[in-house]
């Protein structure tokens, strides 16, 4: 949330400072002289809405912020915000589930801006079987608080303290963008979770590994997984930009194997 005394040059030097950008390199990015992105930054030039959304473009400022840019400025938010639930938003939510499906044998699965599960496909389900703690499982799920908590999946993930460290970045970078105080709350709890370390030296890098693989135990097995994130790419609406599916592929012809035998004995 903004204050009502929050202007909107504040807000542009608060986000031109989040992306490590001098005042001359959005300026050359924008194609506005520096004087006047100073003056606008400082309050004595006021930006017309156009300004706004271009200087918001240049910055990469995700839609919900662009809108709390916009009210800054004195001007209605551009983008509006549906829930998932809209009928306007059926043929993106049609498209989720297409994907989902799609991917299957593989695990996948869709998350709000929170980390809360909105779907899944049913190849999901036997990684689940063993969560000891029945609170994670009800919803909202958290799928990042799943991941990690010692009541969750986290006692099976065999390279927790890699994987956590993933997670907890990935996580830091999505604050640093949006500021949101959820996901601040989240990251903090998350970093109370266990780490997995027997000692103080995380795991050593495979110098012929190309990405850093979700180990996970199955029965007899350790399943490896690589993943992808994919969002809309030309979204205007709020909710759906902040969509987003995490589609698990097998990193190895074994764990490919289990996931075929699997989804063969749940057909």
């Amino acid at each position: 949330m903004i204050s009502p005394q929050t202007s909107a040059g504040s807000l542009i030097r608060e986000w031109r400072t989040r992306r490590r950008m001098s005042q001359l390199d959005l300026a050359t990015e924008a194609d506005i002289s520096q004087r006047h992105l100073s003056f606008v930054e400082s309050g004595r030039a006021a930006p017309s809405r156009d300004m706004v959304l271009h200087l918001a473009e240049q910055l990469s400022i995700p839609l919900r912020q662009r809108n709390q840019l916009l009210l800054a400025a004195g001007f209605a938010p551009s983008f509006s915000e549906r829930p998932l639930t809209d009928i306007s938003l059926a043929p993106a939510m049609a498209a989720v589930e297409t994907v989902l499906r799609g991917h299957e044998p593989f695990p996948a699965l869709a998350v709000d801006r929170h980390w809360n599960l909105v779907s899944a496909n049913t190849a999901i389900g036997p990684f689940l079987a063993d969560v000891s703690e029945p609170s994670l499982l009800k919803p909202p799920v958290n799928v990042l608080r799943l991941s990690l908590h010692p009541g969750g999946v986290a006692p099976r993930i065999v390279n927790l303290a890699e994987w956590r460290a993933h997670l907890l970045e990935r996580l830091k970078h999505q604050n640093d963008a949006s500021g949101d105080p959820v996901l601040i709350e989240l990251e903090r709890e998350l970093r109370g979770c266990p780490s997995g370390l027997k000692s103080g030296r995380p795991a050593r890098v495979e110098p012929s590994g190309i990405v850093h693989p979700l180990r996970l135990a199955h029965g007899d097995q350790v399943l490896s997984f690589i993943s992808t994130i994919t969002v809309f790419g030309t979204p205007l609406d709020v909710t759906l930009s902040e969509l987003a599916i995490e589609s698990f592929f097998p990193a190895d012809e074994q764990t490919r194997t289990a996931l075929v035998r699997l989804a063969k004995e749940r057909a």
